[in-house]
């Protein structure tokens, strides 16, 4: 079995390891500043390709015809994609005897595109997936192959999650892919009619906002952490939520409810703790500290000092 396995993000690297042994090439984005210095940084994928001895590039455009061709010349069985960032043309696909398989994290056909895990959060979902489909040239619109379906906990973050699914993606990948290579699987047409989206997150999606609901405030904080990582706006200032838990009293929306044990803080219709914070240019803290340190009192209002 010679498998082209293309990934670039987190949720690709148990996979990846799962089908390394049978891997001639792996291909992912190029290295990309980040961080305070701004300085380059691999993806994950190229860092663990690297680790375990596997010939890697990073092209800035996998569809190039010079690329197709040194794709097609290695002549595999099947493109394994996970978590890749780029849509592949129709002449990549073409480029193994099976074409391309996609591992994409959430129950197709909801969910299509960049951000399945933190959508279906969001959108509070209670139950998700892995899609094992074939593909085609549209986005993530190809036959299914194989579904696993789990429950999303009632507070897990959208990192748990990912760190889950990409768990069931690795052992779905080993379990498929060598039936994939011999010709032996099954392909169900996607109902494009119930396909919804999960494009791209964008920071400013991760501000939480008091004169919201706070339940579907809190799917906010669990759908975007670790990233980006939301925050609140105090005194012009983002706060990044670090620790965040339901509360049940209830006020006006930005009031302090209680600064101790643990600062709460009401919204529409509920109330949240804030555990840990960070402020900008800060350590984190805890809840309490912070209120203490910003002189927060009960019955002050922080929407009045947005």
């Amino acid at each position: 079995m010679k498998l082209v396995f293309f990934g670039s993000a987190e949720f690709a690297v148990p996979a990846l390891r799962a089908v390394a042994p049978h891997v001639v090439l792996v291909v992912t984005q190029p290295d990309r500043p980040s961080g305070r210095g701004h300085r380059l940084h691999s993806t994950a994928v190229k860092q663990v390709a690297i680790e375990l001895g596997l010939p890697v590039e990073a092209p800035e455009r996998c569809r190039t015809p010079e690329f197709v061709e040194r794709l097609r010349a290695f002549e595999t069985d099947a493109l394994l994609v996970a978590a890749y960032g780029q849509i592949l043309s129709q002449a990549v696909l073409e480029s193994a005897r099976q074409g391309g398989i996609n591992l994409h994290g959430s129950i197709l056909p909801k969910y299509r595109g960049a951000a399945p895990i933190p959508r279906a959060i969001l959108e509070g979902e209670h139950e998700t997936g892995v899609t094992l489909m074939q593909m085609d040239k549209g986005m993530d619109s190809g036959d299914i192959i194989a579904i696993e379906r789990t429950p999303i906990g009632p507070d897990e973050t959208a990192g748990q999650l990912q760190e889950r699914l990409a768990t069931t993606a690795a052992a779905m990948a080993s379990e498929w892919m060598p039936k994939i290579v011999a010709g032996a699987y099954p392909r169900t047409p996607q109902n494009h009619e119930l396909a919804t989206l999960a494009p791209k997150i964008v920071k400013e999606e991760a501000e939480l906002r008091f004169e919201r609901e706070a339940e579907g405030e809190y799917a906010r904080f669990r759908a975007f952490t670790p990233s980006p990582g939301p925050f609140v706006v105090v005194e012009c200032a983002p706060v990044r939520l670090r620790a965040i838990a339901r509360a049940t009293p209830e006020g006006r929306p930005g009031e302090i409810l209680a600064t101790s044990p643990d600062l709460i803080i009401a919204f529409e219709k509920g109330s949240l703790g804030f555990l840990e914070v960070q402020p900008a240019g800060k350590r984190p803290i805890s809840g309490r500290d912070w209120a203490n340190g910003m002189r927060l009192r009960v019955g002050d209002r922080l929407a009045d000092r947005g």
